[in-house]
């Protein structure tokens, strides 16, 4: 199969069902043939990075989006604070780098820019008077709820015709998938 519109690979075949074994796409070979993986790469595992890339190409798409229907003037990484700081609670700059893999300082200025913005806000922390927790404000809590679930209204109609249990295992999959990556 070639490109999809905009560059991206084209999807592989509609997943097994639960239980069955997994089709598996043909792995491109140096040469552009589809048939012959290059030597010693398992198949599934290509299919796996191929469908990864196309998922977090359009994911970072869609936080960017959901962002900026926060506020026009956030970044597409900000989505993902507010989704953490609104299940986890108020959290520690250091800590929230740790989960998002960046450094200390980058975590700074995308949390100062929505301190700026007043959808976030610090306050002591309360076991440690030198450290301080972020915590989203009454606006960014409703403005981040607002987006999310609209977000969450186009997932049910992108998976209308999907069976509750194949989108619980899908959400358990991805779950085990970045617990994993934690590690």
């Amino acid at each position: 199969m070639g490109p999809a519109p905009g560059g991206e690979p084209a999807p592989t075949a509609a997943p097994a069902p639960v239980g069955e074994p997994a089709p598996t796409a043909p792995a491109p070979a140096p040469g552009g043939g589809a048939d012959v993986p290059p030597a010693g790469v398992d198949r599934e595992f290509l299919a796996l990075e191929r469908e990864l890339a196309v998922f977090l190409r359009r994911a970072r798409a869609q936080s960017g989006e959901m962002a900026r229907e926060v506020h026009p003037e956030l970044e597409p990484a900000a989505y993902g604070l507010f989704v953490r700081l609104d299940d986890a609670g108020p959290q520690r700059a250091t800590e929230l780098a740790g989960y998002f893999g960046v450094g200390k300082a980058t975590m700074s200025r995308q949390l100062r820019a929505l301190e700026d913005l007043g959808l976030v806000a610090r306050d002591p922390d309360p076991a440690d008077g030198r450290a301080s927790l972020v915590r989203l404000t009454e606006e960014g809590r409703n403005r981040f709820r607002h987006v999310r679930d609209a977000r969450r209204e186009r997932y049910v109609r992108k998976l209308a015709d999907w069976d509750r249990s194949e989108v619980a295992e899908l959400a358990r999959l991805l779950n085990h998938f970045n617990v994993r990556a934690e590690g």
